[in-house]
Order: structure tokens, then sequence, then C-alpha cells
């Protein structure tokens, strides 16, 4: 039973992502009839958004730390009160800054808890196929966009999107706080840590605490190419759906674009994930970022909607399957016990990198009437990215030699 429960946790931590995430990612279904409704500028409502995700970091950088010692149940079943108050509070509001506090504050806080600490535990429960284990749990993240976020605009049409929002706060909580019970600790991360042998201390260690581990170069590198990967997606994402309408698209066909972009990014985790484990994860970063900045740049060219959903799916792939695959890198850097914090403070640099995306696309919107010069900015930070991607420090040998004796491995 603990040898393959890892695989429940798998299961579990895909429909609590899928849920959490597809509820505060749905946010730009809501733009435009919000905009129309309540007279609040775009670029004021995706500030909610940009709000969201600096938080967002923020908390997930001490939920991360919080799930180290009280593990992840606790912390997302507390996150889950948030993400339901947060939603209800924005349902109701009539004035912008209290939407921006309700979505980017109290959503934001809740959406900090769901990676790292499930992640983690993840991470906690295998060692052969973890890179496709780790991208199994995210492909709720995947699944969401095929889910949420077509059923959030469905309820728009037909009842408002402060019904919309409601309806959605409420299913979050009756699917999210049950599935969260399914999530436990591998067993051997809940036992005592064994002293050190002669010959083990006499090898060379990887941090064994949250804070030295912040402080090396392998934490350095990982977390700044996390930021310049989600600065370079997060506008062409948030404003994709406007993009297309703007082109002509109906609300509701502006919205599938999502859900092809979901699909692609499901086979880009099974795809990424299966040839990281075979090829490397480096290698399989490196390309992945390169065909994401290609793929954004190509949004200048484009018009039609089949061409948004050829984008889409390139777009899906790309970065639906690079995303996953730095929790795995960080796990050949730093210990199980410690990994909690370490991804909590990557999803601190990563969110504030992703906060870039939706106020600058609104701004250069604003300011410019077109979404080319987004475009363009975002391609060039995903080359920088990749560019930073190459300078990742290399597998020691001993990449493993703290492993705890003893720890389930699943097949």
């Amino acid at each position: 039973m603990s040898k393959h429960y890892g695989w429940v946790v798998v299961a579990a931590g895909a429909l609590i992502t899928c849920v959490a995430m597809g509820a505060m990612f749905a946010l730009p279904v809501y733009l435009q009839p919000m905009a129309e409704d309540t007279g609040w500028s775009r670029a004021g409502i995706s500030a909610a958004m940009t709000v969201g995700f600096i938080v967002m970091g923020v908390s997930g950088f001490g939920w991360g730390t919080l799930s180290d010692r009280i593990g992840a149940r606790p912390v997302v079943l507390m996150a889950t009160v948030l993400l339901g108050a947060g939603l209800l509070l924005g349902s109701r509001a009539s004035d912008l800054l209290v939407f921006q506090f309700a979505y980017g504050g109290l959503v934001g806080a809740a959406g900090g808890a769901y990676f790292a600490p499930i992640i983690s535990t993840t991470l906690g429960w295998f060692d052969k196929n973890r890179s496709l284990a780790v991208s199994l749990v995210s492909i709720g993240g995947g699944i969401a966009p095929m889910v949420i976020t077509p059923f959030a605009s469905y309820l728009i049409e037909a009842t408002g999107w402060r019904s919309a929002m409601l309806s959605i706060a409420i299913g979050a909580l009756i699917v999210i706080v049950p599935a969260a019970l399914l999530i436990r600790r591998a067993p051997t991360l809940t036992e005592p840590e064994p002293a050190p042998t002669p010959s083990a201390a006499a090898q060379p260690k990887r941090a064994s605490t949250g804070w030295s581990a912040l402080r090396t170069p392998q934490f350095v590198v990982l977390a700044s190419v996390f930021f310049l990967c989600c600065a370079a997606h997060s506008g062409p994402i948030f404003h994709t759906v406007s993009y297309a309408m703007i082109c002509g698209a109906s609300a509701l066909a502006a919205a599938s674009i999502y859900s092809v972009e979901g699909l692609a990014g499901l086979f880009g985790r099974l795809i990424f994930g299966v040839l990281a484990d075979r090829l490397g994860v480096r290698k399989v970063i490196v390309g992945g970022l390169v065909l994401q900045a290609v793929g954004i740049y190509t949004y200048i060219y484009v018009s039609e909607l089949p061409q948004f959903y050829a984008l889409a799916a390139v777009l899906g792939l790309a970065y639906g399957g690079v995303m996953p695959l730095y929790s795995v890198l960080a796990r050949d850097y730093f210990s199980p016990r410690v990994m909690g914090t370490v991804l909590g403070g990557m999803v601190m640099t990563s969110s504030i990198g992703m906060a870039f995306g939706p106020v600058g696309g609104g701004w250069l919107y604003d300011t410019f009437g077109t979404y080319h010069w987004l475009y363009i900015a975002s391609a060039g930070i995903g080359i920088a990215a990749a560019a930073l991607a190459l300078a990742f420090p290399a597998k020691k040998k001993d990449v493993d030699q703290d492993q705890v004796p003893g720890q389930p491995v699943a097949a």
C-alpha cells in the first residue's frame, strides 16, 4: 500500500490543481463582461490578476515552508477556505479596489498553497518515474482551461459574471476539500532523519536546510529561469481571449482557445515528462523554452480563429510541458526534506514574473491600441530564459546520496 499510494497522491493533486487553478485563472473570460457591466478599465481588472500573482508568490513561499513542518493536507485545506472567500467577495464587489483585494489578495494567497506543498509531497513518494509523476500532477493545470474556463464562460452568458463567480466558489469547496484528505506525506519523511555515517559525512552534501538551499547557485539559476519563463508567457496567455475577440471571434469561441491550449498541455506534460526521464531534465527545459519563445512571437501574424487554435496547440505543448520540470530539476539538487521551502521560493520568483504579463499587456494595448508589442516583448523575454537555462549547474554524481533509506519507490 505504501509503495503505490504515491499514485493516489498524484490523482488527488491533479484534481485539486485543476479546480483551484482553474478557478483562479478564469479571470480572462470575466474581463470583457466585467468591464462592460461595471465600467472598470481593462488595466484595472487585469491588475487584480497582477496583484494575485504577487501575493501568490509571497504566500507560496510561506505555504511551502509551512508544509515542510505540518504537511500539505492542512495547508491545502486552509487555502481552500481563502479561495472560496475571495471568489465570494469578488462576485459581490461593487468597487474596483474591493475586487482587487478579493481576487488579488485572497484568491492569490490561496493560489500559492497548491503548487509547492503538493509537488513536494509527490516528489517524496517517487524515485523512479519522478518526472512523469510530477507532470501528471500538473495535468490538473492543463485540464483547467479545458473545463473551468469554458464552464465559467457558459455561466457568464447564462447568469452573468457575478453568479458565475459565486457558483465556481461553491463548486471549488465541494471538490477540493474531500480530495485534500487523500494527500499524505511519504512514510519515511515523517520519521526522524537517520544520523549520517562516517562515509556519508565525508561526502559532499546538498543543502540540508531551507534557508541555506535558497543561497545556492543552483537555486539562483533555477529560480531566475522560472521567473523569465513565466514573465514571457503570462501576458500572451492572459490576453489571448481579448485579442481573439478583437480579431472577430465570439466570446465562447475565444474562450475555447484555452481548451486547445489545455489539451495540448496534457500531451506536453506527458511527452516532456517521459523525455526528461530519458534524455535529462535540463535539455528538455531548454528546448521547450525555445519553442515557447518562437510560438509567442508568431502571435503577431495571427488573426483567424484556426490560426489561434494552431498556435495554442504549440504553446500549450511548450509551456505545459516545461513548467512541471523545474520542480523535478530542483529535486536533483536539494533534499526532499526542504522541497517545500525550495519550491515555495521558486513559486515566489515565478509569480513575480507572471505578475508583469497581465498588467503590462493591458498597458501596452491601452497605450498603442495593439497587442503586437506585447508579443514582441514576451518573445524576447522567452529567448532570455532559454539562454539562461544553459547555465544550469551539472547534476552531481552523488545527487541522491542523502536519499533516506527505504523511501517508497513507485514504478
